[in-house]
């Protein structure tokens, strides 16, 4: 029997993803990857292998505001569909690159929903 960690399940995961999903320039890629502390979201287009857009919640200062990281995901999946539209992307492909559609993932698809992007 072989025990894979919770790291090589998730990359299996993704992998298992990734074959059914492929961005474009006009539906790219919402990729997301989640840190203990952090979140980290890219707007990929695969076919040239570019990143068109890319943010992270480093850049709020939470201790100020103090506001739970859900609601930071919630608030940066806005800010990256104001600037999404702003570069004419209203259609997005959304990849949780293997993590369970629940708490922070969800907020950050959720609120990138309320900031005008279609799924």
């Amino acid at each position: 029997m072989v025990v894979k960690t919770k790291i090589q399940q998730r990359e299996k995961r993704k992998n298992r993803i990734r074959v059914k999903i492929n961005g474009t320039h006009e539906r790219p890629r919402l990729a997301v990857f989640r840190s203990n502390k952090y979140i980290y979201l890219q707007l990929i287009d695969d076919e040239k292998g570019k990143t068109l857009l890319a943010f992270n919640d480093q850049i709020k200062n939470k201790e100020k505001n103090k506001i739970t990281k859900i609601e930071s995901a919630f608030e940066l999946g806005k800010v990256l569909a104001q600037k999404a539209l702003e570069k004419k992307i209203q259609n997005i492909v959304f990849d949780r690159g293997g993590y369970k559609y629940h708490g922070r993932v969800k907020a950050v698809a959720e609120g990138a929903r309320a900031g005008g992007l279609k799924f």
